[in-house]
C-alpha cells in the first residue's frame, strides 16, 4: 500500500471512529461538532476539488455531485447519512487507488530494465558512468547479473541473457562474440565486451519505455465515449435533482419540501458515474499491462480496442512468417561461368547489401569479398542491386527487375526464391535460395482462422515461392512480385473491403513494410529483427518476433473489450434502475450509496481481470 493510499485509510477509520462517537453522544450539540469533524476529516480533499473546478468553471463533476448531496443531508438534519455518503465514497476511491496501482505494476516492472550505469575501461579499471555518455561505437562491459545498458554486438565473450522482460520468454538466449544483444536484457553469467551500435536514447530499452510511456494518451472509442457521457449526463442529472426537489411540492397537493429534497438527494448520490469513469480506463490500462507481460506492446488504448475488431490479418513473408535467414540451395550457370565463379560474381556484387538474401549469398561464397573490386553499387528497390565488378557491369536480383532489363531467363524446377543474375550482354545464371517457415507460424494463421479473420500474404517475392509457403501455413490468398508501393495498393484494396467496423492489420517486420504499416489499420511489428523504421511505424510490436503472438493480442484485445462492455451495461443499467426508484421514493440514500459505491467497486474488481495475462 502506498503513503497515499495509508493516509486515505486511515482518514476513513478516523472519520468511522468519530461518526460512532457522534451517534452514541446524546448532546445535540457536540453530536453536531463530531459529525461534522468526521465529514470534514474523510471528505476534506472532495470538497476542496470541487470548490477548485467551480472556481476554474468546469463545475459537473463527480466531486461537485457528492459535495451537493452531503451538503444537502446536512441540511435537511440528516447528519449520518451525509457523514456515511462522503465515507463510502472514500472507501471506494481507495478500492479504485489499490486497482489502478496493482494494474501499474505490470507496466512499472518495465521501468526496472531502465539501466543505472555502464561500465566502460577508464585507466586499466571499469568505471560506471551514465549510460547517456557513450555514443556509437564506444566499448562498455556488462558484468554477470547486470542489465545490458545499450543496443550492440559482442567483441568479446559469450553468455546466456535473460530477455523476459522484452519478450516475455523465460528461457534464456545463448550468445557468444558477434552476436547482437537488446539493451534491457540481464546477462546471467560471463563477462561480455560490448560495441554500442545505438545511443541510449535510440536503444531498445529507451523505446520500450516510451511507448508505454505514451500509450495512455491515444484514448479508445470507449474511454471518449464515457469522456462525451460524462460531460453531458452530469449537469443534466443535476438538473433533473433540483426539478425533483422543487416542481413536485409546487404542484402535488400535500407534498413535503423535505421528503422531495431527500428523494433529489438521494437521486444526486446515485448518480455519480463513478464506476463508469474508473473502470474504462482501467480495464484498458490492465489490457495493455497483461500485453506487455507477455511481450506485446500496444501503443494505445485505441489501438487494443481496434484489435477485437480485425477482419484480415495481412503478413509480409521473409521474416514475418518465414525466418528470413536464406541458405543457397543451387547455383545454376548459364554458360559463361562456371558456379564458383557465377557465385563469386554475385558475393561482390551484393557485398554492400545488409538484406538477408545478400547475407546468403556472401555465406555461401564463404570467403570475405574483395570490396575494392566493386564500385557503383545501385540499390534498385524491391528488385535486386546493380554493381560494377572489376568494370563489368552487374544485374543481379529477382524476375522484375531482368524483365525490366529485357533479359530472358530460365524457370526454376524447384519452389524457392530466385535469385537472377545478368550482364549489360544478357543472362548468366541464377541462384535458388530456400527460406524456413518459423516454427508457429502455421499455428498462428490456424488461430487467426478459428477467429474468422481472413489472412493474406504480401510479399516481392517470386510467384511460386510465395504460393509453396502459402500452401503450407494455409493462408487464405497471396499477392507476391510486390514491391513497397505495390504493397500499400494491395493494402488499400483489402481496406475498401472490410466492413464498416472492421479492421485490416499488417505485420512486417522490414524497412520497407514502413510505409503499409503506416497505411493499415493497426500496424503490428516485429520488435526483435524488424527495423526501427517498421517498429516506429507500427502501433503493436511483438518482442520475441513469433506471429502466433498476434492471436494473443487479438484475444486479450477482445477480452478486455469484453469486460468494458460489461462494465458500461451494468453501470449504467444500475444507474439507471436506482434512479427511477430514488425518483419515487423508494431507494434511501443507503440504497443510493450501494448505487453509487457499490456498483463502483465492483466494476473496479471487474475491471482488475484484463491484468491476468492469457496466451
Amino acid at each position: 500500500m502506498t503513503r497515499g493510499q495509508k493516509k486515505r485509510l486511515y482518514r476513513i477509520v478516523g472519520s468511522a471512529g468519530v461518526l460512532v462517537a457522534a451517534v452514541l453522544i446524546p448532546h445535540e450539540i457536540i453530536k453536531l461538532a463530531l459529525f461534522l469533524a468526521a465529514y470534514f476529516l474523510v471528505g476534506y480533499d472532495v470538497i476542496w476539488k470541487s470548490l477548485r473546478g467551480i472556481a476554474n468553471g468546469q463545475v459537473f463533476d463527480e466531486n461537485f455531485l457528492m459535495l451537493l448531496a452531503t451538503v444537502g443531508a446536512f441540511i435537511i438534519g440528516e447528519y449520518a447519512e451525509g457523514v456515511f455518503v462522503m465515507l463510502f465514497y472514500q472507501i471506494g476511491e481507495l478500492f479504485q487507488d489499490m486497482a489502478v496501482a496493482k494494474s501499474r505494476q505490470s507496466i512499472s516492472q518495465l521501468m526496472d530494465i531502465r539501466p543505472d550505469y555502464v561500465n566502460v575501461m577508464q585507466d586499466g579499471e571499469l568505471e560506471q558512468v551514465d549510460p547517456d555518455e557513450l555514443s556509437v561505437g564506444d566499448v562498455f562491459y556488462v558484468k554477470p547479473g547486470e542489465k545490458v545498458p545499450l543496443d550492440g554486438v559482442i567483441l568479446e565473450g559469450h553468455s546466456s541473457l535473460d530477455m523476459m522482460a522484452l519478450t516475455g520468454e523465460s528461457v534464456p538466449v545463448e550468445v557468444e562474440e558477434a552476436s547482437t544483444i537488446l539493451s534491457g536484457s540481464v546477462n546471467l553469467n560471463g563477462l561480455l565486451k560490448v560495441e554500442a551500435t545505438k545511443e541510449f536514447g535510440e536503444s531498445t530499452v529507451a523505446k520500450i519505455l516510451q511507448m508505454v510511456e505514451e500509450a495512455s494518451d491515444k484514448k479508445s472509442k470507449s474511454e471518449n465515449f464515457i469522456t462525451r457521457f460524462a460531460k453531458y449526463y452530469t449537469p443534466i442529472v443535476v438538473i433533473l435533482a433540483v426539478i425533483l426537489a422543487v416542481i413536485p411540492p409546487i404542484v402535488l397537493p400535500g407534498a413535503q419540501w423535505q421528503e422531495w429534497l431527500s428523494r433529489a438527494l438521494v437521486f444526486l448520490v446515485i448518480s455519480c458515474p463513478c464506476a463508469l469513469v474508473i473502470s474504462v480506463p482501467l480495464s484498458f490500462f490492465g489490457g495493455i499491462g497483461g500485453a506487455s507481460k507477455v511481450g506485446i506492446l500496444i501503443k494505445g488504448s485505441n489501438y487494443l480496442e481496434a484489435l477485437a475488431q480485425t477482419e484480415t490479418a495481412v503478413f509480409d513473408k521473409t521474416g514475418t512468417l518465414t525466418e528470413g535467414t536464406f541458405t543457397v540451395q543451387k547455383v545454376v550457370s548459364g554458360g559463361q561461368y562456371s558456379e564458383e565463379e557465377l557465385l563469386e560474381l554475385v558475393a561482390l556484387a551484393e557485398s554492400y547489401s545488409t538484406h538477408p538474401i545478400s547475407v546468403s549469398l556472401r555465406k555461401a561464397y564463404d570467403r570475405e569479398p574483395d570490396q575494392s573490386r566493386v564500385t557503383d553499387v545501385e540499390e534498385l528497390a524491391g528488385r535486386g542491386v546493380s554493381a560494377k565488378v572489376d568494370g563489368q557491369l552487374i544485374f543481379v536480383g529477382n524476375a522484375r527487375l531482368m524483365e525490366e532489363r529485357g533479359i530472358n531467363t530460365q524457370v526454376p524446377l524447384q519452389a524457392g526464391t530466385v535469385v537472377y543474375a545478368a550482364d549489360e550482354k544478357g543472362y548468366l545464371g541464377m541462384i535458388l535460395i530456400a527460406d524456413q517457415i518459423k516454427k508457429d507460424a502455421a499455428g498462428c494463421i490456424a488461430r487467426l482462422k478459428k477467429a474468422r479473420i481472413r489472412t493474406v500474404m504480401l510479399t516481392g517475392d517470386r510467384p511460386e515461392a510465395a504460393a509453396e509457403v502459402s500452401r503450407k501455413l494455409g493462408v487464405d490468398q497471396v499477392f507476391a512480385g510486390l514491391l513497397p508501393g505495390d504493397k500499400v495498393t494491395r493494402m488499400e484494396e483489402l481496406i475498401a473491403q472490410r466492413s464498416k467496423n472492421g479492421k485490416v492489420i499488417f505485420m512486417g517486420d522490414g524497412i520497407n513494410d514502413a510505409p503499409v504499416l503506416s497505411r493499415a489499420d493497426i500496424g503490428v511489428a516485429m520488435g526483435g529483427v524488424g527495423s526501427d523504421a517498421a517498429i516506429e511505424a507500427a502501433d503493436v510490436v511483438i518482442m520475441n518476433d513469433e506471429p502466433s503472438k498476434l492471436g494473443t493480442a487479438i484475444r486479450i484485445s477482445r477480452r478486455t473489450l469484453g469486460i468494458v462492455k460489461q462494465n458500461i451495461v451494468f453501470a449504467i443499467g444500475i444507474k439507471v434502475l436506482f434512479l427511477i426508484l430514488g425518483a419515487f421514493g423508494i431507494a434511501n440514500i443507503w440504497m443510493g450509496v450501494f448505487a453509487d459505491v457499490g456498483v463502483a467497486v465492483i466494476a473496479i474488481l471487474n475491471a482488475m481481470r484484463c491484468l491476468k495475462t492469457i496466451e
